[in-house]
């Protein structure tokens, strides 16, 4: 595993609409280009185990969102998925990309989800080729989201922010892992320091906005799922309490000929939790469309 000292050396930083984003790329640039999209309240080391497996098949491009991880955390930002999906999109462009493929997860799955609108409603000029989703909140009606998260979004918010501590930190962590795979004190440490990276507590209350923004948005960002005429695939872990069985069953009810791939004994972070099945079962997905 790296460190996150490692993780940020091999990365730099590109000034992305009037902010510092931490971004990070790898691979041949001649090869298929695919972006990673992390989720909350992480940042894009949640990659870290995918990363050296990924970029030998494609051109990995990632970045830690604004609010997260290593990147910029303004206070008066409004995080709207929307500007996230802007950043993602022109630092595409600063790389000349026009044609991508997408692997998100959690809150990186809704970017991902207006990213894939854009291109349903034609007001992208970039083409996605396909998409990928890990576990999360593809549908406001079976996200459950835990008390942490709930108090966030209460007029308390703030306060709440400013009482979270490490040892709450991990033990809202332990519970959404899959039980046989619970994380390790390593991945505590470096996620707990990309949550307090350039005071990051203060804005927790702010980018838990996107779960409302969700139900503001449900038609267009499952619409976007349902309409899209690219390959779509969902790589899920069943044990996770937020996103888990009850949202794989519910794509399997909504989305026409949904092709899932169910990790029955994985929580709500896969790609953390067993990082070599993840990445086997992504590279399936890619070779089966060729």
């Amino acid at each position: 595993m790296k460190i996150l000292s490692e993780w940020q050396q091999q990365g730099r930083f590109e000034s992305i609409n009037g902010q510092q984003i931490f971004t990070r790329q790898a691979g041949d640039k001649n090869a298929p280009a695919l972006l990673l999209i992390h989720g909350f309240p992480s940042a894009s080391w949640d990659w870290e185990g995918m990363w050296d497996e990924l970029t030998q098949h494609y051109y990995v491009i990632t970045l830690d969102m604004l609010g997260f991880g290593l990147s910029d955390k303004p206070q008066n930002a409004r995080y709207l998925i929307s500007q996230q999906a802007d950043i993602c999109q022109n630092f595409l462009h600063k790389l000349g990309i026009s044609d991508y493929h997408i692997l998100a997860h959690d809150y990186g799955d809704t970017v991902a989800q207006e990213l894939l609108a854009r291109q349903v409603d034609g007001s992208g000029d970039m083409h996605i080729v396909s998409v990928c989703f890990l576990n999360g909140g593809l549908f406001p009606e079976t996200h459950k989201p835990v008390l942490a998260q709930k108090l966030l979004l209460s007029p308390l918010g703030p306060l709440i922010s400013k009482l979270i501590n490490k040892q709450k930190f991990a033990t809202n962590l332990q519970r959404i892992f899959g039980p046989a795979t619970p994380p390790t004190p390593e991945v505590i440490d470096v996620l707990w320091q990309l949550l307090t990276h350039n005071s990051g507590l203060a804005v927790m209350h702010k980018l838990i906005n996107y779960i409302p923004q969700r139900k503001q948005h449900r038609e267009r960002w499952v619409g976007a799922i349902i309409n899209s005429t690219v390959p779509v695939k969902l790589i899920a872990g069943a044990k996770d309490p937020i996103s888990g069985q009850h949202m794989i069953d519910n794509y399997r009810k909504l989305i026409p000929n949904a092709n899932i791939t169910v990790m029955p004994e994985l929580g709500h972070y896969p790609q953390i939790e067993d990082a070599a099945t993840m990445t086997a079962a992504y590279l399936q997905f890619r070779n089966s469309i060729g």
